[in-house]
Formats: C-alpha cells, sequence, structure tokens
C-alpha cells in the first residue's frame, strides 16, 4: 500500500498546450510512458482526435488568449506546459504572446499549478534584446514572464531542434539535397548548438518533477557546436550525397534568404524568416545545468550526426509522428463548413461531380486517402503546380508541405496547400484550403454505395467568397474546372480501378 501511494503521489497531472502541434503532440505520449495524467487544451478537439494516444487522455477546448478557459483546462492540474508562440511576422504578434503568457501564468497561480514549463529559444549572449529578432525577443519575454510569475517555472532555451519533421531538419535537408552547389547569406558561418528532438523531450518530461524552489531558464543543446554549413556538409555526409560546395554571398539579407529558402524547400518564407532571423547571432548554451535535474546519461544527449540519422531513418520508414506543419497556419480560416441546406453565409459556389466506379469502395478509400504529396492531385498536374508556385510567390505555403505519412492521413494533417478537417475512414475525406485566396474553400471526397451495391465516387468543391474579389476569383477559374475537377474525378476512378485490376491480377498469378 505505502509503494501503491508513493506511485500515486509520482504521478502528476500534466497540462499539455501545444498538443497538436509538432513538440507537444510527441511530448504527450512521452508522458504517458513516464506514468503521469495528461490533459490537453486545444482550440479544436478535433485535432487530437485521430492521434494514437487520444483515448489515453482527457481533452479540453480552449484558447491561451481566453482566460476563462485557461482556468477551466488549469484545475486539478500539478504541471501546465506552455507549448504555444507564434511564428507569425505579421504586426501585433509580440503583444498577442505577451497578453496570452500573462493570463497562463495568472491563471496557473489561482489555479495552485506547482509548476509551468516553457520550451523558448536560445538568445544569443551580449546583445541588447532590441536587436533580435521580433521572434527571438517575443520567446524571450514569455520565458520572463513566467519567471517572474507566482508559479515557479522552468524554462527550456533550444536553438535548432532536429528531428524528423521539425522546420529546422526540413530545412537543412531541402536545401542540402536539392543545391549540390548554393550560393548562401553570411549567417551561414554562424555558429549554432543544435540539439535532437529526443532530448528536448526528455528534459521537457524531467522537468516536470523539478523541486519547488527551481524557477529558472535552462540552455539546452546537443555536444556539438556548428556552423549552418558545417551542419549541411555534415548532412550531406550522413544523407550519403556528394560534397556540397557553399559559396557564402553577404548580401542576402534575412528577409531576402528567407524567400530564397521559401522557394527551396518546403518551408514557406513566413515561416523560415524567424528561422533565419535567429542565426544572425551566435547562439551557444553558457551552461548545462538542466543535468542536475534531468541526468544525461551515455549517449545524451546524441550527438548530431546521430539525430540526422535517426530523422532520415524515420522519413524514409515513414514513421513521421508530427510535423513542424501540424501546427494550425497562422490566419488560417477557422469559419464552420457551409452545410445544406440551412447554411445562411452568403454566397456559396459549388463544383460536385459524381461517378460509378468498377471498384470495390475499399480500393477506392485508398485512392482517396493516399491523395497529395508524392502522388499528386490525380488531374492536370502542370495547374496545381502553377496554382502552387503562385500561391508560394504571395506568400503562401504551396504545395512543398507534402504530406506526414505517405499512406494515412488525420484531422488536422497538412496535405500540401490544404488541411484535413474531417476524415471518416473508408467514407469521407474533407480538406479546407490554406493557399491564400479571397474567401474560404473546401474540397470533400466521398466513398459512396448505390442502392445496388455499386461504388460510386462523390467529389464536391465549396467556395465562400469574401467581397468582390472572392466572386471575380471564382468567376475566373470556374472554366477550369471542368478540367481540373473534373479530370480529377475521372482519374480517382480510374486509379482505383486498376488498383483492383492489379490486385486481381496478383491473386490470379
Amino acid at each position: 500500500m505505502e509503494n501503491d501511494s508513493r506511485q500515486d503521489q509520482d504521478r502528476l497531472r500534466c497540462l499539455v498546450t501545444g498538443a497538436s502541434g509538432y513538440i507537444g503532440g510527441r511530448l504527450v505520449p512521452k508522458l504517458l510512458r513516464a506514468g503521469h495524467r495528461v490533459r490537453c487544451m486545444a482550440r479544436s478537439l478535433e485535432k487530437l482526435r485521430d492521434h494514437p494516444w487520444a483515448d489515453d487522455v482527457e481533452a479540453v477546448q480552449g484558447d491561451v488568449s481566453d482566460a476563462g478557459s485557461v482556468a477551466a483546462a488549469m484545475r486539478d492540474v500539478d504541471v501546465a506546459y506552455y507549448l504555444v508562440h507564434s511564428l507569425d511576422s505579421g504586426t501585433g504578434f509580440e503583444s498577442t504572446d505577451r497578453i496570452a503568457a500573462q493570463i497562463f501564468a495568472e491563471q496557473a497561480r489561482d489555479a495552485g499549478v506547482r509548476r509551468i514549463v516553457y520550451l523558448g529559444g536560445l538568445t544569443p549572449a551580449n546583445v541588447d534584446q532590441r536587436n533580435l529578432s521580433a521572434h527571438l525577443r517575443s520567446r524571450a519575454e514569455v520565458g520572463e514572464i513566467f519567471l517572474q510569475g507566482a508559479v515557479p517555472a522552468t524554462v527550456l532555451r533550444a536553438a535548432v531542434v532536429i528531428g524528423s519533421g521539425s522546420a529546422s531538419f526540413e530545412m537543412l535537408r531541402y536545401l542540402t539535397e536539392r543545391l549540390p552547389v548554393m550560393v548562401t547569406p553570411s549567417w551561414v558561418h554562424t555558429r549554432t548548438q543544435p540539439i535532437g528532438v529526443r532530448d528536448v523531450l526528455r528534459y521537457l518530461v524531467g522537468s516536470a518533477a523539478m523541486p519547488p524552489d527551481v524557477n529558472r531558464a535552462f540552455d539546452i543543446g546537443g555536444p556539438d557546436v556548428l556552423t549552418y554549413r558545417e551542419m549541411m556538409r555534415r548532412y550531406a555526409v550522413v544523407a550519403g550525397l556528394r560534397p556540397r560546395i557553399i559559396v557564402p554571398v553577404p548580401v542576402l539579407t534575412p528577409r531576402l534568404s528567407s524567400h530564397w529558402v521559401g522557394l527551396v524547400t518546403p518551408v514557406p518564407a513566413a515561416l523560415a524568416r524567424p528561422l533565419t532571423e535567429s542565426l544572425r547571432h551566435e547562439v551557444v548554451c553558457h551552461e548545462h545545468d538542466i543535468r542536475q535535474y534531468v541526468p544525461d546519461f551515455p549517449g545524451r544527449p546524441m550527438l548530431f550526426d546521430e539525430t540526422l540519422a535517426l530523422a532520415l531513418q524515420r522519413v524514409r520508414e515513414a514513421q513521421v509522428a508530427t510535423r513542424w506543419s501540424s501546427a494550425a497556419l497562422a490566419g488560417a480560416p477557422s469559419d464552420p463548413l457551409p452545410t445544406d441546406p440551412n447554411w445562411a453565409g452568403g454566397s456559396l459556389y459549388r463544383d460536385e461531380r459524381q461517378l460509378p466506379v468498377d471498384a470495390s469502395a475499399q480500393s477506392l478509400w485508398k485512392v482517396i486517402e493516399g491523395i497529395g504529396g508524392d502522388n499528386g492531385w490525380y488531374s492536370f498536374p502542370l495547374a496545381w503546380a502553377v496554382r502552387g508556385w503562385l500561391d508560394r510567390f504571395v506568400g503562401g505555403v504551396g504545395l512543398r508541405r507534402g504530406r506526414r505519412d505517405a499512406a494515412r492521413l488525420r484531422v488536422g494533417d497538412s496535405l500540401d496547400f490544404w488541411r484535413v478537417e474531417e476524415i471518416d475512414p473508408g467514407r469521407l475525406l474533407r480538406l479546407r484550403a490554406e493557399m491564400r485566396i479571397p474567401g474560404l474553400a473546401w474540397l470533400e471526397m466521398h466513398a459512396e454505395r448505390d442502392d445496388e451495391g455499386g461504388t460510386v465516387y462523390r467529389q464536391r468543391a465549396l467556395f465562400h467568397p469574401r467581397g468582390l474579389l472572392g466572386h471575380t476569383y471564382w468567376l475566373g477559374v470556374s472554366p477550369f474546372h471542368a478540367i481540373v475537377f473534373g479530370g480529377m474525378a475521372r482519374n480517382i476512378t480510374k486509379a482505383a480501378t486498376k488498383d483492383t485490376g492489379t490486385r486481381h491480377s496478383a491473386a490470379d498469378g
């Protein structure tokens, strides 16, 4: 009985904000494995529904900027993880992050929370905060708000986080793989201290049990201090690529280089800019005191090359648990899907198509769920490519985000310039557009059966225009719908039929 009581005391109730994001989505199962009880707070509970750990956590709806929902989420919580921040480069995000952090700290105090744990950015020493990028400055300010609050806080400060699906890893990967000869900005000579995502998670989990008198920031990093140029060369070796030729050009500013990164990699310029701006100054750990509370052991922290090799292995095996694009895109639409017939939100344009399929519903669904990424969109590839290029040109995400998993989708996954809004396995896939358009758009694909038991493919595109520009946009692109959407419907049904035929031939053989 005494052991049971001690184990129960060791089990903490942890609140995780940002559980649908890259770090949060990986932290939750680690906390569960450590024996803790986990409550996840998300603006949309649907984004948590399809995670493998969804049935093992308590999910509550809320927003860190809403004091009421934060107060409800904090009830009976021991440790609160703050893993939300804005990478948006638009005006006002620093104020938004400041207010949200203040609300979180105040509600944690009122709820009797024992500890706040925050993952922030490693800032350079001896550099005036006014000279830092807005992104780094904001993350430093959020950390200070927690440290000055009434609840003891652990602020972990990391530079470049390397792991399958992380924005930093994908930026490094695509730059190195796609450009054997690179003209690069001067920041490739800046030293930084990368850390593997496994070690970040280990420190986050271990921070939950810190003594109550600990209230401070900790620098966390791997054992290697490298320039970005050295990181690219090391990546080429680990990936088995030929040596890369790297020519730095000092005229490429962080703003210009973020557009350069946006053109070459899946990481859009809006996200690449804070990543590249953080490389302007040397960011190296000045202490490793975290080991007093979360002990290291042989092989940890992981060496940079080992971290790269593990991340590449996960990518090649399609075992990427979360990606940088797991978090919702800043400014993406959040209005509900217009429903028939009771939607009263104004004009709604539709393109609806239905075709019989000489295949099983299972074969049809396999094609539907595998759409996008390397498989493409089954219609006029050049048109989709041009649309992706145009979206990148105006600052959107374009087509290069691809997929987290080549065969399986879950709610909240990014899919090129769409996001999975709803998935009913075997029946329905609904995507919400995240490209830059003057309105809201959805694309639905259904695998259905008719009255005679046959398979039917039904496809519906919806567009809710915003202002005159939105109406003009739809009228301008509608003449191409017969080619794009019509071809898409025909080719999806053909692919399903071909898949059925291939499986029958294999069985006969």
